[in-house]
């Protein structure tokens, strides 16, 4: 089994503390400083490798022809160079991490790798739709398998070492997106779910371990790096994954996770943490041990966090 990748954390979390500006709320997101901050994007992910992040993910989750063209009156030519630049800031933050390293004996990820983030057709919509998959209903497979294609072939050809498809709210998407991601044989991916927090399905009511073991088959072999969650309460995490990789004869499937800090998100209030939530850092072993192989943080966990997930996926590997 290989040995288990830590991914990096939420990125406008960690990108606050370099642009001060308050960017939930923003129809982009994240996605409008890859034109108007490039320093701040390669800042955020040098925060991220200097805790110890194997992975860093592009800042192109929410990035869209649509949303750039609206937003930004940009054509699709430089919509789509701006993913070019994402994987470029990404690219160029590696670099200068390993500069800073050079000469170190005892550095864990010294030879960091990038993932071209995917995000749901949901994303662009702006409306916490992500969360719910209410547009999967309306949306067919053609539909979204032609809008997600210029943004993974753009991201490919732009060097990234695998996609990080993630946040998918429905069974229709993961399977839109699986059947265009055997379009490119040679790209390797993760796929990871938005999931309720009832500890058994995904956001659009589909079976979860059903649908992610379903899809892990339908990847062309070795071409499916994992199935999993991401963005959602660490509590609820591990009801969603026992029993993937039991006794039965089943083959192992890899498993990922990046949760949230366990607060809840809605477009009128944002995210709202609840008193006396738990922390994902005290599940960390429990995961690993369920078969986990990528694990790091998503929404409102910052770069401390992703320190403290290195320490114990560390101490986990090292017992």
């Amino acid at each position: 089994m290989q040995g288990v990748k830590v991914l990096d954390g939420g990125f406008s979390t960690q990108l606050v503390t370099h642009v001060g500006d308050i960017i939930d709320g923003d129809p982009l997101w994240t996605a409008r400083f890859l034109a108007t901050n490039p320093k701040a994007i390669i800042a955020t992910h040098l925060d991220f490798l200097r805790a110890g992040a194997d992975i860093i993910l592009t800042n192109t989750y929410q990035a869209s022809v649509d949303g750039f063209s609206k937003y930004m009156n940009m054509s699709e030519e430089e919509s789509l160079n701006l993913f070019c630049k994402a994987v470029d800031y990404a690219k160029e933050a590696v670099n200068l991490y390993q500069k800073e390293i050079k000469g170190e004996g005892n550095v864990v990820n010294k030879n960091p790798l990038i993932a071209g983030s995917i995000g749901p057709y949901g994303a662009c919509l702006h409306d916490a739709s992500e969360y719910t998959g209410k547009y999967c209903s309306t949306v067919s497979e053609k539909i979204l398998m032609d809008w997600h294609r210029p943004r993974i072939s753009k991201l490919i050809d732009s060097g990234v070492d695998m996609l990080a498809i993630e946040t998918i709210p429905c069974k229709r998407e993961a399977e839109a997106l699986l059947s265009l991601l055997k379009e490119f044989p040679k790209t390797k991916a993760w796929l990871s779910f938005s999931c309720c927090n009832d500890g058994k399905n995904i956001a659009d009511g589909s079976n979860f371990q059903s649908i992610a073991i379903k899809c892990y088959k339908m990847g062309l072999p070795g071409q499916i790096l994992a199935i999993g969650v991401n963005c959602i309460a660490p509590q609820s995490v591990s009801s969603l994954l026992k029993g993937i990789n039991g006794s039965h004869k089943q083959e192992f499937i890899p498993l990922i996770v990046y949760p949230n800090s366990g607060e809840k998100y809605t477009v009128e209030t944002g995210w709202v943490r609840k008193d006396g939530g738990d922390s994902l850092h005290q599940f960390i072993h429990e995961w690993l041990n369920l078969g986990v192989q990528y694990i790091g943080g998503c929404c409102r966990t910052h770069a401390t966090d992703i320190k403290k997930i290195r320490i114990q996926v560390d101490n986990w590997q090292n017992t």
